[in-house]
Protein backbone atom coordinates (compact mmCIF):
# COMPACT_ATOMS: atom_id res chain seq x y z
CA UNK A 1 0.00 0.00 0.00
CA UNK A 2 1.42 3.82 -0.96
CA UNK A 3 2.80 5.40 1.84
CA UNK A 4 0.39 8.17 3.43
CA UNK A 5 2.18 11.62 4.68
CA UNK A 6 1.25 15.03 6.99
CA UNK A 7 1.34 18.08 5.02
CA UNK A 8 1.15 21.20 8.08
CA UNK A 9 0.74 24.49 7.89
CA UNK A 10 1.02 25.33 11.58
CA UNK A 11 -2.23 26.99 11.52
CA UNK A 12 -2.69 29.50 14.56
CA UNK A 13 -6.48 29.35 15.85
CA UNK A 14 -8.62 32.35 16.56
CA UNK A 15 -8.00 33.14 19.60
CA UNK A 16 -4.29 31.67 20.09
CA UNK A 17 -0.70 32.53 19.07
CA UNK A 18 1.62 31.18 16.63
CA UNK A 19 3.73 29.81 19.66
CA UNK A 20 0.86 27.35 20.38
CA UNK A 21 0.58 26.44 16.58
CA UNK A 22 3.94 25.41 16.96
CA UNK A 23 3.45 23.63 19.93
CA UNK A 24 0.76 21.45 18.35
CA UNK A 25 2.48 21.11 15.28
CA UNK A 26 5.04 19.16 16.71
CA UNK A 27 2.28 17.00 18.75
CA UNK A 28 0.61 16.26 15.49
CA UNK A 29 4.45 14.93 14.16
CA UNK A 30 4.65 13.07 16.89
CA UNK A 31 1.33 11.53 16.93
CA UNK A 32 1.66 10.69 12.69
CA UNK A 33 5.38 8.88 13.40
CA UNK A 34 3.72 6.93 15.84
CA UNK A 35 0.63 6.09 13.03
CA UNK A 36 3.20 5.28 10.44
CA UNK A 37 3.02 8.24 8.21
CA UNK A 38 5.84 8.56 6.07
CA UNK A 39 6.62 12.40 6.09
CA UNK A 40 5.86 15.47 7.80
CA UNK A 41 5.77 18.76 5.36
CA UNK A 42 5.33 22.61 6.27
CA UNK A 43 4.73 25.06 3.61
CA UNK A 44 6.15 28.85 3.27
CA UNK A 45 3.88 31.20 3.21
CA UNK A 46 4.32 35.19 4.16
CA UNK A 47 2.17 37.60 6.07
CA UNK A 48 -0.60 35.34 6.21
CA UNK A 49 -1.75 35.90 10.22
CA UNK A 50 -3.67 32.65 10.14
CA UNK A 51 0.05 30.36 8.68
CA UNK A 52 2.82 30.25 11.38
CA UNK A 53 5.46 28.29 9.17
CA UNK A 54 6.82 31.51 7.39
CA UNK A 55 10.29 30.11 8.55
CA UNK A 56 10.11 27.08 7.21
CA UNK A 57 13.63 25.71 7.68
CA UNK A 58 13.50 27.00 11.68
CA UNK A 59 10.26 24.87 12.27
CA UNK A 60 11.31 21.89 10.38
CA UNK A 61 14.31 22.15 12.57
CA UNK A 62 11.66 22.12 15.46
CA UNK A 63 10.36 19.41 14.29
CA UNK A 64 12.60 17.13 13.70
CA UNK A 65 14.08 17.61 16.76
CA UNK A 66 11.23 16.67 18.42
CA UNK A 67 10.89 13.13 16.44
CA UNK A 68 13.20 10.20 15.53
CA UNK A 69 12.26 8.76 12.19
CA UNK A 70 9.90 10.79 10.67
CA UNK A 71 11.14 12.42 7.10
CA UNK A 72 10.33 16.01 7.87
CA UNK A 73 10.47 18.78 4.89
CA UNK A 74 9.23 21.29 2.98
CA UNK A 75 5.99 21.86 0.76
CA UNK A 76 7.33 23.92 0.51
CA UNK A 77 10.15 26.69 -0.15
CA UNK A 78 9.33 29.14 -2.55
CA UNK A 79 12.22 29.29 -4.24
CA UNK A 80 11.78 32.93 -5.98
CA UNK A 81 11.60 34.14 -2.28
CA UNK A 82 15.45 33.04 -1.74
CA UNK A 83 18.87 32.35 -3.25
CA UNK A 84 20.00 28.87 -3.86
CA UNK A 85 23.00 29.11 -1.81
CA UNK A 86 21.15 30.79 0.97
CA UNK A 87 18.43 27.77 1.13
CA UNK A 88 21.39 25.18 0.22
CA UNK A 89 23.41 26.37 3.59
CA UNK A 90 20.09 26.17 5.13
CA UNK A 91 19.08 22.57 4.38
CA UNK A 92 22.66 21.29 4.37
CA UNK A 93 22.45 22.37 8.03
CA UNK A 94 19.09 20.74 8.45
CA UNK A 95 20.42 17.39 6.95
CA UNK A 96 23.75 17.45 9.04
CA UNK A 97 21.64 17.80 12.05
CA UNK A 98 19.29 15.00 10.73
CA UNK A 99 20.74 12.99 8.33
CA UNK A 100 18.51 11.01 6.09
CA UNK A 101 15.36 12.58 7.79
CA UNK A 102 14.82 16.14 5.41
CA UNK A 103 13.27 16.70 2.13
CA UNK A 104 13.27 19.87 -0.11
CA UNK A 105 10.39 20.69 -1.73
CA UNK A 106 10.53 23.61 -4.02
CA UNK A 107 7.62 25.92 -5.48
CA UNK A 108 7.73 28.93 -7.75
CA UNK A 109 5.07 31.02 -6.06
CA UNK A 110 5.28 33.20 -3.95
CA UNK A 111 3.39 32.21 -1.39
CA UNK A 112 2.13 35.59 -0.22
CA UNK A 113 0.45 38.40 -2.14
CA UNK A 114 2.33 40.63 -4.92
CA UNK A 115 3.10 43.63 -2.04
CA UNK A 116 4.31 41.31 0.36
CA UNK A 117 6.58 39.13 -2.67
CA UNK A 118 8.08 42.66 -3.58
CA UNK A 119 9.02 43.62 0.26
CA UNK A 120 10.95 40.39 0.19
CA UNK A 121 12.86 40.05 -3.35
CA UNK A 122 13.00 43.24 -5.10
CA UNK A 123 13.41 41.72 -8.39
CA UNK A 124 9.98 40.05 -8.60
CA UNK A 125 9.18 40.17 -12.24
CA UNK A 126 12.67 38.26 -12.81
CA UNK A 127 12.30 35.99 -9.87
CA UNK A 128 9.61 33.19 -10.58
CA UNK A 129 11.34 32.93 -14.56
CA UNK A 130 15.10 32.12 -13.13
CA UNK A 131 13.25 28.87 -11.09
CA UNK A 132 14.47 26.37 -12.89
CA UNK A 133 17.66 27.70 -13.43
CA UNK A 134 18.02 28.36 -9.50
CA UNK A 135 16.85 24.76 -8.74
CA UNK A 136 19.63 23.42 -11.19
CA UNK A 137 21.79 26.00 -8.80
CA UNK A 138 20.57 24.97 -5.63
CA UNK A 139 20.90 20.95 -7.02
CA UNK A 140 24.58 21.41 -7.70
CA UNK A 141 25.38 23.62 -4.36
CA UNK A 142 23.97 20.47 -2.83
CA UNK A 143 25.89 18.00 -4.99
CA UNK A 144 29.47 17.24 -5.03
CA UNK A 145 32.21 19.66 -4.89
CA UNK A 146 33.30 20.03 -8.58
CA UNK A 147 37.32 21.02 -9.46
CA UNK A 148 37.83 24.76 -9.17
CA UNK A 149 34.52 24.96 -7.35
CA UNK A 150 34.16 28.72 -5.76
CA UNK A 151 31.35 29.03 -3.87
CA UNK A 152 30.13 26.10 -1.87
CA UNK A 153 27.27 25.68 0.56
CA UNK A 154 28.59 25.32 4.08
CA UNK A 155 26.82 22.77 5.45
CA UNK A 156 25.46 21.68 2.02
CA UNK A 157 27.91 20.38 -0.35
CA UNK A 158 27.69 16.53 -0.95
CA UNK A 159 24.90 16.24 1.00
CA UNK A 160 22.49 15.66 -1.79
CA UNK A 161 19.51 16.64 0.20
CA UNK A 162 16.83 15.03 -2.26
CA UNK A 163 14.59 17.96 -3.99
CA UNK A 164 10.86 17.56 -5.16
CA UNK A 165 9.35 19.73 -7.55
CA UNK A 166 5.74 21.34 -6.14
CA UNK A 167 3.38 22.46 -8.67
CA UNK A 168 -0.46 23.34 -9.83
CA UNK A 169 0.40 23.46 -13.29
CA UNK A 170 1.54 21.55 -16.06
CA UNK A 171 4.93 23.75 -15.45
CA UNK A 172 6.06 22.10 -12.29
CA UNK A 173 5.24 18.84 -14.12
CA UNK A 174 7.47 19.44 -17.02
CA UNK A 175 9.85 20.81 -15.04
CA UNK A 176 10.12 17.52 -12.54
CA UNK A 177 9.96 15.43 -15.44
CA UNK A 178 12.89 16.97 -17.28
CA UNK A 179 15.02 17.36 -14.48
CA UNK A 180 14.22 13.40 -13.65
CA UNK A 181 12.77 14.59 -9.92
CA UNK A 182 9.65 13.75 -7.84
CA UNK A 183 7.00 15.50 -8.03
CA UNK A 184 3.81 16.39 -5.67
CA UNK A 185 0.68 18.18 -6.82
CA UNK A 186 -1.41 20.51 -4.81
CA UNK A 187 -4.66 19.18 -5.58
CA UNK A 188 -5.57 20.35 -1.78
CA UNK A 189 -6.26 23.35 -3.35
CA UNK A 190 -6.03 23.39 -7.35
CA UNK A 191 -6.95 20.03 -8.36
CA UNK A 192 -8.23 21.28 -12.22
CA UNK A 193 -4.97 20.18 -13.80
CA UNK A 194 -4.21 17.37 -11.58
CA UNK A 195 -5.06 14.48 -14.09
CA UNK A 196 -3.40 16.37 -16.76
CA UNK A 197 -0.44 17.20 -15.25
CA UNK A 198 0.39 13.38 -13.79
CA UNK A 199 0.18 12.38 -17.25
CA UNK A 200 2.58 14.86 -18.69
CA UNK A 201 5.11 14.06 -16.27
CA UNK A 202 4.85 10.47 -16.38
CA UNK A 203 5.09 10.81 -20.25
CA UNK A 204 8.23 13.30 -20.40
CA UNK A 205 9.91 11.75 -17.27
CA UNK A 206 13.68 11.54 -17.90
CA UNK A 207 15.74 9.22 -15.45
CA UNK A 208 18.27 11.34 -13.21
CA UNK A 209 20.91 10.37 -10.47
CA UNK A 210 17.95 10.95 -7.79
CA UNK A 211 15.01 8.90 -9.43
CA UNK A 212 15.03 6.58 -12.05
CA UNK A 213 11.36 6.71 -12.55
CA UNK A 214 8.50 8.85 -11.84
CA UNK A 215 7.29 9.09 -8.33
CA UNK A 216 4.32 11.22 -7.91
CA UNK A 217 2.52 12.91 -4.67
CA UNK A 218 -1.35 13.75 -4.71
CA UNK A 219 -2.34 16.20 -2.10
CA UNK A 220 -5.69 15.62 -0.45
CA UNK A 221 -7.56 17.49 2.37
CA UNK A 222 -8.57 14.86 5.07
CA UNK A 223 -11.56 16.33 7.79
CA UNK A 224 -12.08 12.33 8.96
CA UNK A 225 -14.73 12.30 12.05
CA UNK A 226 -16.62 9.39 14.11
CA UNK A 227 -19.52 10.55 12.00
CA UNK A 228 -19.85 12.02 8.62
CA UNK A 229 -22.05 15.14 10.38
CA UNK A 230 -18.97 16.21 12.57
CA UNK A 231 -16.28 16.08 9.76
CA UNK A 232 -18.58 18.46 7.91
CA UNK A 233 -18.16 20.72 10.80
CA UNK A 234 -14.91 20.71 11.14
CA UNK A 235 -14.54 21.47 7.12
CA UNK A 236 -16.51 24.36 7.68
CA UNK A 237 -13.16 26.08 9.09
CA UNK A 238 -11.09 25.41 5.94
CA UNK A 239 -14.13 26.33 3.79
CA UNK A 240 -14.41 29.56 5.93
CA UNK A 241 -10.73 30.49 5.39
CA UNK A 242 -11.28 29.97 1.56
CA UNK A 243 -13.86 32.60 1.57
CA UNK A 244 -12.16 35.32 3.83
CA UNK A 245 -9.10 34.81 1.29
CA UNK A 246 -10.91 35.67 -1.30
CA UNK A 247 -12.70 38.60 0.12
CA UNK A 248 -9.17 39.80 0.63
CA UNK A 249 -10.16 39.47 4.44
CA UNK A 250 -7.22 36.38 5.67
CA UNK A 251 -6.80 35.61 9.15
CA UNK A 252 -6.33 33.31 11.57
CA UNK A 253 -7.95 29.65 11.30
CA UNK A 254 -11.88 30.43 12.42
CA UNK A 255 -13.59 27.31 14.52
CA UNK A 256 -16.58 25.56 13.13
CA UNK A 257 -19.86 26.50 12.31
CA UNK A 258 -23.46 24.95 11.41
CA UNK A 259 -24.40 26.61 8.26
CA UNK A 260 -22.13 28.03 5.69
CA UNK A 261 -25.20 28.88 3.34
CA UNK A 262 -25.71 31.62 5.64
CA UNK A 263 -22.34 32.97 5.04
CA UNK A 264 -21.04 32.41 1.89
CA UNK A 265 -22.86 33.21 -1.90
CA UNK A 266 -24.39 30.55 -4.38
CA UNK A 267 -20.56 31.48 -6.61
CA UNK A 268 -18.69 31.63 -3.53
CA UNK A 269 -20.13 28.22 -2.45
CA UNK A 270 -19.49 27.10 -6.34
CA UNK A 271 -16.09 28.04 -6.52
CA UNK A 272 -15.06 26.66 -3.59
CA UNK A 273 -16.35 23.92 -3.52
CA UNK A 274 -14.02 23.04 -7.03
CA UNK A 275 -11.13 24.52 -5.21
CA UNK A 276 -11.71 21.24 -2.24
CA UNK A 277 -12.71 18.79 -4.94
CA UNK A 278 -10.11 16.90 -3.65
CA UNK A 279 -11.04 16.44 -0.17
CA UNK A 280 -12.05 13.21 1.74
CA UNK A 281 -14.59 14.71 3.93
CA UNK A 282 -16.78 12.03 6.58
CA UNK A 283 -16.49 9.23 8.69
CA UNK A 284 -13.78 6.23 8.38
CA UNK A 285 -16.23 4.19 5.58
CA UNK A 286 -16.53 7.93 3.66
CA UNK A 287 -12.92 8.85 3.91
CA UNK A 288 -11.93 5.42 2.80
CA UNK A 289 -14.03 5.04 -0.34
CA UNK A 290 -13.11 8.88 -1.18
CA UNK A 291 -9.15 7.71 -1.01
CA UNK A 292 -9.39 4.38 -2.32
CA UNK A 293 -11.02 6.08 -5.39
CA UNK A 294 -8.79 8.91 -5.92
CA UNK A 295 -5.37 6.27 -5.49
CA UNK A 296 -7.05 4.70 -8.27
CA UNK A 297 -7.73 7.77 -10.58
CA UNK A 298 -4.39 8.75 -10.52
CA UNK A 299 -2.61 6.09 -9.73
CA UNK A 300 -0.70 8.02 -7.02
CA UNK A 301 2.89 6.92 -5.19
CA UNK A 302 1.97 8.34 -2.33
CA UNK A 303 -0.79 10.54 -0.94
CA UNK A 304 -0.04 13.89 1.35
CA UNK A 305 -3.22 14.49 3.47
CA UNK A 306 -3.29 17.40 5.17
CA UNK A 307 -6.16 18.89 7.37
CA UNK A 308 -6.82 22.81 8.88
CA UNK A 309 -9.06 21.45 11.78
CA UNK A 310 -9.72 24.12 14.51
CA UNK A 311 -9.85 21.79 17.09
CA UNK A 312 -6.23 20.24 18.14
CA UNK A 313 -7.99 16.84 19.25
CA UNK A 314 -10.24 16.65 16.45
CA UNK A 315 -7.37 17.28 14.12
CA UNK A 316 -5.58 14.43 15.98
CA UNK A 317 -8.16 12.53 15.80
CA UNK A 318 -8.83 12.89 11.45
CA UNK A 319 -4.84 12.21 11.27
CA UNK A 320 -5.55 8.82 13.45
CA UNK A 321 -8.46 8.07 11.28
CA UNK A 322 -6.65 8.29 8.09
CA UNK A 323 -3.75 6.32 9.66
CA UNK A 324 -6.68 3.45 10.25
CA UNK A 325 -7.98 3.98 6.69
CA UNK A 326 -4.31 3.59 5.18
CA UNK A 327 -4.39 -0.16 6.88
CA UNK A 328 -7.35 -1.06 5.86
CA UNK A 329 -6.72 -0.56 2.33
CA UNK A 330 -3.12 -2.12 2.84
CA UNK A 331 -5.29 -5.02 3.51
CA UNK A 332 -7.44 -4.87 0.59
CA UNK A 333 -5.31 -2.96 -2.03
CA UNK A 334 -6.05 -0.86 -4.94
CA UNK A 335 -5.18 -2.19 -8.24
Amino acid sequence: MIPFSVLDLAPIRQGSDAAQAFRNSLDLAQHAERWGFKRFWLAEHHNMTGIASAATSVVIAHIAAGTKTIRVGSGGVMLPNHSPLVIAEQFGTLESLYPGRIDLGLGRAPGTDQLTAQAMRRDLATAAENFPHDVLELQALLGDVEPNQTIRAVPGMGTKVPLWILGSSMFGAQLAAMLGLPFAFASHFAPQMLMPALREYRARFEPSAQLDKPYAIVAVNVFAADSDAEAQRLFTSLQQQFINLRRGTPGPLPPPIDDMDALWSPAEKAGIVQSLACSAVGSPDAVEAKLKALIADTAADELMTTALIYDHAARLRSFEIAAEVRGRLAKHPVV
